[in-house]
């Protein structure tokens, strides 16, 4: 059964009216920006939290303990990516489709079922990896130091914990409400890290592997006082329910309650959008075993020594890699913000809505990524040096940070995909860059003048076969392409920053800490002036920016910018 139609204007009124409930109304079509800087800002909380965290803890249990405290984590993060399978993504687009129905009862059903189903798998993984630690241990099951038994045993309560607290973060999700993943996410790493020191160092007098398993038990009482936060969230979000609920009754609407699904139904269609999803995350896995086996092999085929081999691939994974990761922040949280968005355009069948949706999220995310290629190219020597003190990792970080734009793109990209309820197309997506990027890897970084740019290389063009099949599925699907100035604007504005950031560096003659953020200083005016002048920053866009937009705009009226 189908409820009533409903005109574009009373569409337009409900969404307004639900996000005015869960956080304020914005403008149109602008919700899921709110989201982004939400997860964005609680990003960068948890990253400062957890480097403090990383230097505490290694002060604590050493470079051995440390050692002890990372085995176990392989096996803890494959048994979450199985236990959840993709349910949250999942979750996040079925409820998304009901709440723009306004089917409310039927969202609420979705989420019980799920979290049913999410009890029972985390309880399961959970019980695998505590009674089969022993087990894993005698037969070197990866791990061959019986001494990250503790580890493992310490870990298996938080699979079950971040399982069940899954179900609450991609329901609240569906309904572009935010911030409970944002306080949860913060709360989490707080509780961890502070429990996690506080267990490594009561446990440190009884031995090195105890200390480790004690630092091992944070992510438990994390993932506990996280889903404390999301309950509390949860109590609210069903006021909310309840409130909206009885608004539809009161503007007299007739409605008509759609046939209730059964748990099998709705399980089946969840497993369906999850599983794929849940094969996206396993195949990060899989890439960095396959440049495990590949890039230092290939790095002594080209003559460098297995020392000096190691060295380089350090480098690349250890070094390069987490800069772009750290870089991209931004379009991660833009991605979760919006899958839920492009499922609610999708399932109003408002076909221009997800056009316009699509367009303003990669646009934005071409605005943030270029400055940080450019940036990163630019600082690459200095950046090396002053956070890891490893000029040597110079060349892999500059051919790397190309790869920002197109991560960038590449998550974005999928989001749209999996938004509108394609969740295996990118799968397929990154089987194929997946497919080129070995070949390049074997080729590449075999050659004497490559070395480990060319495994560099390898990496960036992952990511960009990834993200420009998407880009086509994208067209195929909705018939949106992005246009030229959205790509050309932000290049030229990024590349006249990355001069500015040169004659900077030239002139001043400043070096580590201070060189970089003198960069910094100079660098985000003149690329937000260049970008202006040429067009790509409009009025519309500040418009559209929660919180800071209207004060940015405010100043460059002031400059004689964006007039009516």
């Amino acid at each position: 059964m189908k409820q009533t139609e409903q005109t574009p204007a009373q569409v337009k009124t409900d969404v307004e009216t639900r996000q005015e409930g869960l956080g304020g109304t914005v403008p149109s079509g602008s919700h899921f920006l709110k989201g982004t800087l939400i997860l964005t800002l609680s990003s960068i909380v948890v990253k400062v939290i957890g480097a403090v965290n990383w230097i505490l803890l290694s002060r604590v249990l050493g470079g051995e303990g440390i050692g002890l405290y990372q085995m176990g984590f392989p096996i803890y993060l494959m048994a979450i990516t199985v236990s959840s399978a993709g349910i949250p993504v999942a979750i996040s687009i079925v409820t998304a489709e009901k709440v723009a129905r306004e089917d409310y009862g039927g969202a609420q059903r979705v989420f019980h079922v799920t979290l049913r189903l999410l009890f029972v798998t985390g309880l399961l993984f959970s019980s695998i990896l505590f009674f089969g630690a022993g087990w894993i241990i005698d037969h070197h099951i990866v791990i061959r130091d019986p001494r990250a038994y503790y580890s493992i045993v310490a870990l298996a309560p938080a699979v079950f914990f971040v399982t069940f607290l899954a179900s609450f973060r991609g329901y609240m999700q569906g309904w572009q409400y935010m911030v409970p993943t944002a306080c949860s996410e913060v709360t989490e790493q707080l509780v961890r890290v502070a429990t996690m020191l506080f267990f490594a160092v009561y446990f440190l007098p009884y031995g090195l592997a105890e200390a480790a398993g004690g630092a091992s038990m944070g992510a438990g009482f994390g993932a506990f006082c996280a889903l404390l936060v999301l309950l509390f969230f949860y109590g609210k979000l069903k006021k909310r329910i309840a409130a909206l609920t009885a608004a539809r009754t009161a503007q007299g609407r007739v409605w008509v309650e759609p046939e209730r699904e059964t748990a099998g139904f709705i399980i089946k269609r969840l497993l369906k959008l999850a599983l794929p999803v849940s094969l996206t995350s396993l195949m990060l896995p899989i890439v960095a075993n396959l440049d495990l086996a590949i890039v230092p092999y290939r790095l002594e085929a080209a003559g460098f020594d297995i020392r000096h081999a190691t060295e380089l691939f350090g480098y690349l994974t250890g070094m390069a890699v987490p800069l772009v990761n750290l870089s991209t922040i931004f379009t991660a949280a833009l991605a979760i913000s919006l899958v839920p968005a492009i499922s609610e355009a999708r399932a109003l069948q408002q076909g221009e809505n997800v056009r316009h949706k699509t367009g303003v999220a990669l646009r934005v995310a071409m605005i943030v990524t270029f400055p940080c290629f450019v940036g990163l190219l630019t600082l690459a020597e200095k950046v090396a040096a002053l956070i890891y003190n490893a000029p040597g990792a110079a060349p892999a970080i500059m051919t790397m940070s190309v790869g920002i734009v197109l991560l960038g793109l590449h998550q974005v990209s999928t989001a749209v995909l999996q938004g509108m309820g394609h969740t295996s197309i990118p799968v397929g997506n990154m089987i194929v860059a997946m497919v080129v990027k070995v070949a390049l890897n074997w080729t590449l970084t075999a050659l004497p003048w490559m070395g480990i740019k060319g495994s560099a290389i390898a990496t960036v063009a992952d990511f960009g076969v990834a993200a420009l099949i998407n880009m086509y599925f994208i067209y195929r699907l909705t018939g949106y392409h992005m246009a030229a100035g959205h790509v050309v604007k932000p290049a030229l504005a990024a590349a006249v920053m990355g001069a500015a950031v040169e004659a900077v560096l030239a002139v001043s003659g400043q070096a580590g800490a201070w060189a970089v953020l003198l960069s910094m200083i100079v660098a985000v005016p003149v690329y937000t002036v260049s970008l202006t002048a040429m067009g790509g920053l409009t009025r519309e866009d500040l418009e559209s920016i929660p919180y800071l937009g209207r004060r940015l705009l405010g100043l460059g009226q002031k400059f004689g910018y964006f007039k009516a």
